[in-house]
């Protein structure tokens, strides 16, 4: 009897659904150039199952962070006729890009729970990153963060963007902006039934510069002396060069 009693509780204890991802992106690295104007991602993947399709429909949702940096958060009031800056909040850890697309509405695909368990939203993922209690301010300084980004087209909920077949293939792109970040750009993908995740994968894409960009960039953060120098020696030149075209100019 005893033994019964355990193979039961074993057996409640397993998985009620085992479904894995299978995943495949179009590209895994993004080189930005002097040319670079953005990219898109393809997304696209499978569900990997041993059992029977359930009968509740299944969602998936994608989701792509930049690297993670403190940002200072300033208001700005008018007095007397000039703008000046009030108020100040530091965000400990905010990503500098962050895309989130889902197979339906936002409400349909996860509850409230579970992206808070999950930290799927951009708020959520953001309050994770933070060692202290957010307080009422600190909520309203987080809010306007999203509202900047969000119309940099550096934060996106990209709703019903996900295209699933037969509750088994799904694919979805997401346009990456110019202004990119260089660093890793984690990207997961999370299925969910009734709003509960019920499996998840994690890979990651890999934002580097590349060529004349790459060079100056490493100069200015190993050698930041030369740098500056280098950049004076242009500038002169440039300048140079400038006042003798206008000089042939005036002549002619």
């Amino acid at each position: 009897m005893r033994l019964v009693w355990i193979l039961w509780i074993f057996y409640v204890a397993l998985p009620v659904q085992a479904e894995d991802v299978v995943l495949g992106l179009s590209k895994d690295r993004v080189a930005i150039t002097a040319t670079f104007d953005g990219s898109e991602i393809l997304v696209f993947g499978a569900v990997k199952r041993e059992t029977a399709i359930p009968e509740t429909p299944l969602q998936v949702i994608v989701t792509i962070a930049g690297p993670y940096k403190p940002i200072v958060v300033r208001r700005k009031d008018k007095r007397f006729g000039i703008w000046v800056n009030t108020e100040n909040t530091k965000i400990e850890a905010a990503p500098s890009f962050y895309a989130v697309a889902t197979s339906a509405p936002w409400g349909e695909v996860i509850t409230a729970k579970q992206d808070a368990k999950h930290q799927v939203s951009v708020a959520r993922a953001i309050k994770a990153r933070q060692t202290a209690p957010a307080d009422a301010e600190q909520e309203r300084f987080t809010e306007a963060v999203i509202r900047i980004r969000s119309d940099e087209n550096l934060y996106q909920l990209l709703e019903n963007e996900v295209t699933v077949d037969q509750q088994t293939l799904f694919r979805t792109s997401i346009e990456m902006p110019s202004n990119l970040t260089e660093g890793r750009y984690d990207t997961r993908i999370l299925l969910t039934r009734n709003g509960v995740v019920i499996s998840t994968l994690n890979t990651e894409i890999d934002v580097r510069k590349v060529g004349l960009e790459r060079f100056l960039f490493s100069l200015s953060r190993e050698q930041p002396l030369v740098y500056g120098l280098l950049s004076l020696a242009i500038a002169i030149f440039a300048g140079w060069g400038a006042s003798g075209l206008f000089s042939a100019l005036r002549r002619s």
